[in-house]
């Protein structure tokens, strides 16, 4: 996989957490574990994207 591919794969996951998110942030039986969980995965990702972008250009 080349890092551009792999660039476009985070950040679909990316946009799929943006969107896990705020379905559990609406959600009435919302559970703050899970939504600190997805945070945490989404800022894992948001930095491994900054990571790649700055080692690419």
């Amino acid at each position: 996989m080349t890092v551009q591919a792999h660039l476009e794969s985070l950040q679909k996951k990316h946009v799929a957490l943006e969107e896990e998110l705020h379905t559990l942030m609406i959600s009435p039986s919302r559970n703050d574990n899970e939504v600190a969980e997805c945070k945490r995965r989404k800022l894992r990702i948001k930095d491994e994207i900054e990571r790649l972008k700055s080692s690419f250009h």
